[in-house]
């Protein structure tokens, strides 16, 4: 997602290797990487930190070059991805933390603010899954509600 709340451009990030194939030093198969992939899901692990497992731990750069497929279809198609997305469950849990903290401390006026910017994003988001069919369209954020999702 785009930068909203901060004057940042957000262009930092890592490049790709050119090459598509797999790298001839790569012993593990495509099949020997899912299977890896439903373990590490059946642990309650998101895709993205898999994704970091399999490539810290297992030397798998990119998923996708290996399987031919990204590591949250492979969950879709196996029926482990998790009902909400990943991004939005994480701002989920961000505004809810906030929300415990402005129980204890009321005067509190920044993070006020920033549950309210917080919060625009979470619509924002929902928004555009709901376009993409992603989320029910019925689905809606609701701040009492939101400690259930996330438990």
């Amino acid at each position: 997602m785009v930068r909203m709340h901060t004057p940042g451009k957000g262009i930092a990030q890592s490049a790709l290797p050119y090459k598509r194939s797999v790298p001839n030093w790569q012993k593990l198969t495509g099949d020997e990487v899912k299977e890896m992939i439903y373990k590490l899901s059946k642990k309650g692990l998101t895709p993205s930190q898999i994704g970091v497992i399999l490539r810290d731990s297992h030397g798998v750069n990119q998923v996708r070059h290996v399987t031919g497929t990204k590591i949250l279809r492979i969950l879709r198609a196996k029926g482990l991805a998790s009902k909400i997305p990943e991004d939005l469950y994480h701002l989920i849990k961000k505004a809810v933390a906030i929300r415990k903290h402005l129980e204890k401390n009321r005067q509190d006026k920044d993070s006020k603010y920033r549950l309210i910017l917080i919060e625009s994003r979470i619509h924002k988001l929902a928004r555009y899954y709901k376009t993409k069919s992603v989320l029910p369209p019925n689905w809606k954020y609701e701040s009492a509600t939101a400690s259930a999702l996330v438990a």
